[in-house]
């Protein structure tokens, strides 16, 4: 069965060439699927990553690791704050200020999520950092589009029978796929998404192309058949909790449970749920010789 995975924020190997490191990546989701109930059973799927995390990064400009909340520009912040609005934030912050200064905001959530808060902030800076560049209207939105034409790519490429989309990959894959089947592109049987934040009002979901509909809804892929969504529960990323479901026509199913305390977005513990497994295994899995 051809697979293909669409990987999130966090993953730009610096001075790698794009097709070593999607090679890079396959195997490594490659092993974590290996390693949750599938077993050896995923040895079976003929895996590829499309790799675009290059196409998200500055010319010359900090490693994705190094960045911090004060690398995000005024887009980026933007989208930081319609994230921090469905955080459940206390309306007034102390000391009776007006608005929240985003570290006080990170350092709140931490100790709601009891989570270490410069853990927090690295991790949210990072995301905000490359979903800002892939929704900037800079250069004619020249990211979004070259990050979205390197997913259609791979599926003219595969025809894959299924995809795995994480996090921001979720978003570019969604994109993607519209395009492909307007395009006459095979049938996906299975689109399954991780951690996704493609109902976040605001800062995604009313910035997607194609964009919701007038009443405020969104809708699967027609080249998709079928559309599984699953999501931590502690998965900062994945908000408003059920959105997807509530906010997409055609969502089959929408899965939220506990996956890890502290890394609640890993892609690499998402692949070794059961919940993974179960719905990879109901899809009907080819053989792939040599």
């Amino acid at each position: 069965m051809r697979v293909l995975g669409v990987h999130g924020v966090g993953n730009h190997r610096e001075g790698v060439e794009p097709d070593v490191a999607a090679e890079q990546l396959a195997g490594v989701w490659r092993r974590h699927l290996g390693r949750g109930p599938l077993g050896a059973a995923a040895e079976a799927y003929e895996l590829t990553v499309a790799y675009y995390a290059d196409l998200l990064q500055e010319a010359g400009g900090q490693s994705v690791g190094a960045v911090t909340l004060d690398d995000l520009d005024a887009e980026a912040e933007e989208l930081l704050r319609a994230w921090l609005d469905e955080q459940g934030l206390p309306a007034e912050p102390p000391m009776g200020l007006t608005a929240w200064p985003f570290r006080q905001a990170l350092s709140w959530i931490a100790n709601r999520d009891l989570l270490p808060p410069d853990r927090v902030e690295t991790f949210v800076a990072r995301l905000f950092k490359e979903v800002g560049a892939y929704f900037s209207a800079a250069n004619g939105a020249r990211r979004r589009t070259a990050a979205r034409d390197v997913v259609l790519g791979a599926l003219r490429e595969r025809a894959p029978r299924v995809v795995i989309a994480h996090s921001l990959g979720s978003v570019v894959a969604y994109e993607a796929l519209w395009r492909y089947g307007d395009e006459g592109g095979e049938p996906v049987d299975l689109l399954l998404t991780l951690g996704s934040p493609l109902a976040l009002p605001h800062a995604v979901f009313h910035r997607l192309d194609p964009a919701p509909s007038a009443d405020g809804v969104g809708a699967r892929p027609p080249v998709v058949r079928r559309w599984v969504n699953i999501a931590d529960t502690g998965d900062l990323v994945a908000v408003p909790r059920g959105g997807v479901a509530r906010r997409f026509l055609g969502v089959d199913e929408d899965v939220t449970e506990r996956i890890h305390a502290f890394d609640f977005h890993l892609v690499a513990n998402y692949l070794a749920t059961g919940s993974v497994a179960r719905v990879l295994g109901a899809e009907p899995v080819t053989a792939v010789a040599g």
